[in-house]
């Protein structure tokens, strides 16, 4: 069924509360009731004084003809008296009415003269509003004009002067500009904006009462150029030039361009005015087209939060330029549906100091969902007055939201806009956008209520809202750590109150319930609380509010016009008159069925009356005759009512009766036989699930979709870390596609994932497991490299040196391509087409500076050695650093050190430093290397340093972990820095994110600095001095006090299920000693053999064993055996808590079962199937220990199947053969043993993919059968067949025309008999020529027949199908007798004889009547006659003896003919009448179109 949208008018309708019944509302009630009551009193009294004068006249009257003259005098003036006292009773109540009526009239007038004063001052009030507003708009222009008047041109009073500076020295550039409205100034290099935000801390941008200052940090080569600056207003624009340059001898030339544009914010908003022109003119409202720049400098990321909490999510932008009169609008999204608008305030904090106007706008959206903050700030660069635009959200949901900002986007013209105080229209502006988009998950691990109970139901609905009706859906929650739902109850609240009422006695089972007995005009909000076995979960979000209101009473509604402009609205039952009693209601169906309930629904009677209806509902079980009313209790106002208590597997038939006041109607016409029934399935469970990497907490799982997936309401994901078993849900709430992306997840870790469809029925099996997969970030391409150093110039070549690149996207790196090109030109060339390895090009300073170990106050640096030494070689090297903007160098040891490395301590945390290295020879330090780049000074969260440790065996170790490493990562162990590559005294074992350096045999050789490095990570790294005192105490660690020597174990401590469900745990040590002990502890407490726990111990081979006969759910825990021989002592456990403990339990229980299952007769193998050669689907089953008294039965959907010979038990081998499968053979098969020891059953249901199965096995041994392509001929084609054994179109086959797919069509049908598939090509032509090719598939192999339909083949058959096709025309227009005529007719003589009969022909037949195989000549005896050229009759009048013979009739035409006898007897009158056989119809004999042409 599908449901019913809610209609416009609930979404806008004001559902009150219970106040809305207020005392002035019940007293008006209660005097309406009170009126109404009185004027019915009234009219009985009335009545009953009528009555009772009617009754004295008429005694009176009889009384009269009794009395005398005197006695009537008397009697008639007392009656005179008495209508007299009548008359004026009538006459005051006359009089009573009318002075109501007249005070009704007069209240009317009171509150007409109300109604149109109010409009009066409504409209004065109007008028007032809009004149003040022309007013005020007309001065606001006015005063624009006027200061348009006073505008003046920039003017520059002290321009730009050019600077020469050394390279790495801070410059100043500043010039003075005047005009009005001042100017504001924007800077410019080379002709391209200077943006602060684009490089931050470059440049510092003032403007102090018209002196503009720009200041350039650390001016490096690329900021040579030439500065202009401008400024503009609403007069011409104003220039000036400078140059920078450096002083020749080691200096750069330097360049800064700076231009400055006009106008000023004129109060809260600044207009755009004409540039260059004197006079001036109206303000334009005109914004012009300008781009705007939205950057997210701060985003909110992935989102956990308990069901109940509230999660904040803040993101901070840049919005770049700031435009006071357009400002910044931000939206949030939830889940694709925008969530609430956060608009600007009237609260602005500009600051000036940067240059550039910056504005921070906050605002607050607060919805029953959700709460929305924002703040907005437009900023160059740093500033502590604007940190830049901030938005947030507040929320309690479980969903993914997107925060979207951008300007407004060009506004209508008639659009009002507020421009800071005052108001403007936008005609156009420039629209910026940009997005974030990120997910919050809500896990619902809230206490709840009962342990173990599951989530709540989400996204209620309310659907089909009537006047006591609606059906309210939910979707259901994700129980992969619960037990199964089982139902679900359902609560209802009026709105204005806090009383909950439960609407169903037994939990419900699928997603969808109607909720009756609303009560009309009021409103009701739902919740919905899922059952399972543990309890009652939470109740879930209440639903939207709905009224309990008729849809169709707006349907019913109709305007009528009156004169002029005037129409009144009635309903369309004050046009049907007066009706008393409804009639029946119409078009009665089951608009949804359930195993649970039958939801009928109707159309209300025509015409239905004024007053108000109600509808009973009749119910029947089909065959029973009698019929029950189902509310007999309760009417129902809506045409919609569910039906409950219905009887599973029984027809019930259904029909309605409406009633009024009146009376009650007809029945309506009877529904067809309903049953209640399931109208949905379970879904199937989704296809193969694929899990791919993403990102370092997160994983892609994408897998595909059920084969059945009707009415779909999502997906659950779980996941489980390999080998645990222990499955958790990865999303609270159904999605709607299939591909998720599983957040939340443990970088290194290793994990599993499946998921499951879930339906209002409920939730479909889970699927097939994916591959393991290791969390860690997906592939992608390398960072570039960095620190291009040149290491040599001869003056014919240069050697160049590069730094590996800092991540290399999750694989090694293969190689490094290099590209020139000269200075003054932009257009780069490969310089090697191949790759190269190392990291020098070609062959200075040392070079390759590179930084490891970065702490909170030191860091170790390393280099290469020089590739060009000197005169003499390196002796050691001068490590200098200072910090980033500080100018002067430091060294940090007066010493050369002799290593290519350097440990810096004595550093500031949070600092950043720059470091050179100098070479030192014979002839001093040479030339520095490059700077290296910029290094902060500050430890990694979560740093992890080199630990030592001696294992078990005493072999000693260093040890470290990496949770951030790749697929592509590695360890690096170095002594002194330089990786190790003595295998004889060091040995490396990595596994997994872990790494041990193993000292082989530990000397003082070993003593020195150990460092290991991670490739492929942020420069994870970490060091370990080894020196006499650590190797001591290690060695001490290694070789400890003589302790209890440990007992070797073959196998540790294990359990295996035996046959008869016994556990059996067992354990194999070495040989044991006669005095060898031995205990089993099972949670803390020891185990003696007894027969619960058989133990026993084989010491000449060391096993150990427990056997225990009933495993039960009180034997969870842990099992422990302790085994002492002389001082060697050993232990091993086994934990069987939770899942590990349920798998044991279910396996043994199934084995014990198993074991009873087998004393009786039993199957030894289950009922399976297979295809026979002769294409017939056999059933089989193996059985065993059975005897003659058992009992075998085949069973169909649990009706005997009857098979024709009985199954041979005493071979052991049961058959089924079930020929030319098809559908009707769906169902559920059953083979049956039984006797006195007991019974099996053994279950196969052929439907779903075992059909499917089943058919593919048919098709393979049909494949084999097929025969070759055959041509038959028909009147219609050309028809291809193919035999073989047997032939169902359910089977997957194709045909091929030169080797394109045919797809079935008027020209080519397509189809099949049991022993054929076909072919049919109608009408061909010379395009059907070619080879054709039938294909069946089996599931794994195609099975194909060609035949090449071309040539002398296709000519024969066509010339073979023209002449059928002619065959066929004849037969189809020659001349016949469609029927009438019988082969015997018997008559009495003198009576009349009449053979009539249908002709057909076309062109119309001929018809000639015989007898005796002559013409008959027509006379008044014999007369025939022919109509319409289809009916012909032969009529003998006054038959004679001598007319019995045999009269023939020949019809025929050009193409063709028939002759048809009749044999006629005639008796006489008296005679007994021939016993001749029944009259049969007469067969025709065919006449050739060569005989009817002659």
């Amino acid at each position: 069924m599908s449901l019913v949208a809610l209609p416009f008018y609930q979404k806008r309708h004001k559902h009150f509360d219970q106040s809305y019944r207020s005392i002035q509302t019940r007293y008006l009630l209660n005097e309406y009731a009170s009126r109404k009551r009185a004027s019915s009193q009234t009219s009985a009294q009335s009545s009953l004084q009528q009555r009772s004068s009617a009754q004295s006249t008429s005694s009176r009257s009889s009384a009269r003809g009794a009395t005398c003259q005197l006695c009537a005098k008397r009697a008639s003036a007392s009656e005179e008296e008495e209508r007299e006292h009548e008359h004026r009773y009538h006459s005051q109540a006359a009089a009573y009415g009318e002075a109501k009526r007249q005070r009704f009239l007069g209240e009317l007038a009171q509150l007409g003269e109300s109604v149109q004063q109010a409009r009066s001052q409504a409209r004065t009030t109007l008028d007032q509003y809009s004149l003040q507003r022309s007013v005020g708009d007309r001065l606001e222009w006015e005063r624009h004009a006027f200061e348009e008047r006073m505008s003046r041109a920039p003017e520059i009073l002290v321009r730009l002067r050019s600077h020469t500076i050394w390279e790495k020295m801070s410059v100043r550039l500043c010039f003075t500009v005047q005009g009005f409205p001042t100017p504001v100034v924007q800077w410019y290099k080379d002709g391209s904006l200077i943006c602060q935000a684009g490089e931050p801390g470059k440049y510092r941008i003032e403007s102090n009462y018209g002196v503009h200052t720009l200041e350039i940090n650390r001016p490096g080569q690329c900021d040579e150029a030439v500065a202009a600056g401008c400024s503009a207003s609403s007069s011409p624009s104003a220039l000036a030039f400078q140059h920078v340059q450096r002083p020749a001898g080691g200096c750069l030339h330097e360049g800064v361009a700076a231009s400055l544009f006009g106008g000023r914010f004129r109060g809260d908003e600044e207009p755009f005015h004409s540039v260059g022109l004197p006079i001036g003119l109206p303000l334009s409202t005109v914004i012009p087209y300008t781009h705007f720049d939205v950057q997210f400098l701060e985003k909110f990321g992935v989102t956990f939060r308990r069901e109940g909490e509230t999660v904040t999510l803040k993101c901070t932008l840049l919005v770049t330029p700031d435009l006071k009169r357009v400002h910044p609008r931000a939206e949030w999204y939830h889940d694709g549906k925008c969530h609430g608008r956060q608009y600007h305030s009237n609260e602005y904090h500009t600051a000036q100091a940067t240059g550039r106007a910056a504005t921070a706008v906050s605002t607050v959206l607060v919805s029953a969902a959700a709460a929305v903050q924002a703040g907005m700030a437009v900023d160059g660069g740093p500033s502590a007055e604007a940190p830049g635009q901030e938005l947030s959200l507040s929320i309690s949901t479980d969903v993914a939201f997107t925060s979207t900002c951008y300007q407004p986007a060009r506004v209508k013209p008639r659009m009002r806009w507020w421009l800071g105080a005052g108001r403007g229209s936008l005609n156009s502006a420039a629209l910026a956008l940009a997005s974030h988009t990120s997910d919050v998950h809500t896990s619902p691990d809230a206490d709840p209520p009962v342990t173990g109970a599951p989530g709540a139901p989400m996204d209620l609905k309310c659907h089909d809202a009537n006047r006591d009706y609606v059906i309210v859906t939910w979707k259901p929650p994700n129980t992969t750590t619960e037990s199964p739902v089982i139902g679900y109850f359902i609560d209802r609240c009026e709105v204005g109150t806090s009383n909950w009422v439960q609407c169903n006695d037994a939990p419900v089972k699928i997603c969808k319930y109607p909720v009756t007995g609303l009560f009309e005009g009021r409103s009701y909000v739902f919740r919905v609380r899922a059952v399972n076995s543990a309890g009652v979960s939470r109740p879930s979000r209440v639903s939207e509010a709905v009224a309990a209101l008729d849809p169709t009473d707006l349907k019913r509604l109709q305007a009528i016009h009156l004169e002029g402009e005037k129409e009144i609205v009635i309903y369309q039952d004050d046009l049907e008159g007066d009706v008393n009693i409804p009639g029946p209601p119409t078009n009665v169906q089951a608009s949804e069925v359930s195993r649970n309930y039958v939801v009928l629904s109707w159309e209300p009677p025509s015409p239905r009356g004024k007053d108000p209806l109600m509808y009973f509902i009749e119910k029947s079980a089909v065959g029973s005759g009698s019929w029950q009313r189902v509310n007999a209790q309760t009417a129902v106002r809506s045409p919609r009512y569910a039906v409950f208590d219905l009887a599973e597997g029984k027809p019930y038939v259904f029909r309605v009766l409406s009633a009024n006041k009146h009376g009650l109607s007809d029945p309506s016409e009877i529904t067809a036989p309903i049953q209640v029934q399931d109208s949905i399935a379970v879904p199937s469970s989704p296809g193969r699930v694929l899990a791919s990497r993403n990102t370092k907490t997160s994983v892609v799982v994408q897998w595909d979709r059920p084969k059945q997936e009707e009415d779909l309401l999502g997906y659950y994901v779980d996941c489980c870390v390999a080998g645990t078993n222990q499955w958790e849900p990865c999303n609270h709430k159904p999605i709607g596609y299939n591909r998720f992306v599983v957040h939340g997840l443990s970088t290194g870790e290793q994990y599993i994932f499946r998921v499951k469809a879930v339906n209002a029925v409920g939730a479909s099996e889970n699927s097939q497991e994916s591959e393991v997969i290791k969390v860690q970030a997906a592939l992608t391409a390398p960072s570039h490299p960095y620190g291009i150093t040149l290491l040599n110039c001869d003056g014919l070549s240069m050697t160049l040196g590069w730094k590996v690149p800092r991540f290399s996207g999750g694989s090694a790196i293969l190689g490094y391509y290099l590209d020139k090109r000269e200075a003054l030109h932009k257009n780069w060339h490969e310089v090697n087409p191949s790759p190269v390895q190392d990291r020098i090009f070609t062959v200075g300073p040392a070079y390759d500076l590179t930084f490891c170990e970065v702490r909170n106050t030191s860091l170790v640096m390393l280099w290469k050695a020089p590739v060009y030494a000197g005169s003499s070689p390196v002796s050691g090297y001068l490590v200098d650093f200072k910090e980033k903007d500080a100018g002067e160098w430091k060294t940090v040891t007066e010493a050369a050190t002799p290593n290519r490395y350097l440990k810096v301590c004595g550093l500031q945390q949070g600092q950043t430093y720059v470091f050179r290295v100098r070479a030192v020879n014979a002839s001093g330090p040479g030339k520095p290397s490059d700077t290296s780049e910029p290094v902060l000074v500050e430890a990694r969260p979560g740093t992890k340093e080199v630990s030592a440790g001696v294992d078990e065996q005493g072999d000693i170790y260093l040890e470290f972990d990496c949770q951030e490493m790749t697929d592509a990562s590695l360890f690096t162990w170095c002594k002194s820095y330089e990786e190790i590559a003595d295998e004889d005294r060091f040995r490396v074992h990595t596994e997994g994110d872990r790494s041990r350096l193993y000292f082989m045999a530990p000397d003082k050789v070993d003593i020195g600095t150990y460092s290991v490095s991670v490739s492929d990570t942020d420069g994870v790294s970490s060091s370990f001095v080894l020196d006499e005192e650590g190797k001591s105490i290690m060695a001490q660690t290694r070789c400890p006090a003589p302790l209890s020597p440990a007992l070797p174990l073959k196998s540790d401590l294990a359990y295996e299920i035996l046959e008869k469900g016994q556990v059996r745990f067992w354990l194999q040590a070495e040989p044991l000693s006669a005095d060898a002990s031995f205990r089993f502890v099972v949670n803390d407490r020891e185990v003696s053999d007894s027969e619960t726990h058989r133990i026993k111990c084989d010491k000449s081979t060391g096993l150990i064993e427990m056997v225990m006969d009933r495993f039960t759910i009180e034997n969870e825990g842990t099992y422990t055996v302790q085994i002492q021989d002389g001082k060697a002592k050993s232990q091993s456990s086994l934990v069987l808590i939770g899942d590990a403990f349920k798998a044991v339990l279910e396996e043994a229980e199934f084995q014990r079962k198993e074991f009873l299952r087998k004393q009786g007769p039993h199957f030894a193998e289950y009922l399976h199937w297979d295809v026979t050669d002769e294409c017939e689907v056999r059933l089989l089953c193996k059985v065993a220990n059975t005897k003659k008294e058992t009992v075998f039965k085949w069973l169909k959907d649990d009706v005997l199947y009857e098979t024709e010979t009985l199954p041979d038990l005493e071979r052991g081998v049961c058959e089924l053969l079930i020929p030319k499968l098809s559908k009707k053979d769906h169902g559920e098969y059953k083979a049956t043993l039984k006797d006195d020891r007991g019974q099996d059953v053994s279950i196969l249901e052929i439907a779903g993919q075992v059909y499917e199965d089943m058919i593919l096995a048919m098709s393979r041994v049909c494949g084999a059968s097929a025969s070759p392509l055959k041509v038959l001929c028909t009147p219609e084609g050309i028809r291809l067949q193919c035999f073989m054994k047997y032939f169902t179109e359910e089977m997957k086959i194709n045909w091929y025309h030169k080797d394109a797919k045919i797809s079935s069509s008027e020209h080519m049908r397509v189809g099949g008999s049991e022993e054929m598939a076909w072919l049919q090509i109608c009408e061909p032509s010379e395009k059907d020529k070619g080879k054709y090719t039938f294909e069946i598939f089996d599931g794994k192999d195609n099975h194909q027949r060609s035949l090449d339909l071309s040539g002398q083949a296709f000519d024969e058959a066509f010339a073979e199908f023209q002449q059928l096709k002619a065959a066929a025309f004849a037969e189809k227009n020659r001349g016949k007798v469609i029927g009438g005529l019988p082969d015997v007719v018997t008559i009495m003589e003198g009576k009349t004889l009449n053979l009539t009969c249908t002709v057909f022909g076309n062109p119309d037949p001929e018809v000639v009547w015989f007898k005796n195989d002559k013409d008959i000549e027509l006379s008044e005896h014999f007369a025939v006659k022919v109509e319409q050229s289809k009916y012909v009759s032969l009529t003998i009048s006054g038959v004679t003896a001598e007319d019995s013979g045999k009269y023939s009739i020949n019809v025929k035409n050009k193409y063709g003919g028939e002759k048809i006898d009749v044999t006629v007897s005639v008796y006489k009158h008296g005679e007994k009448i021939p016993e001749l056989s029944a009259p049969q119809q007469a067969k025709p004999k065919l006449i050739p179109a060569s005989t009817s042409a002659e």
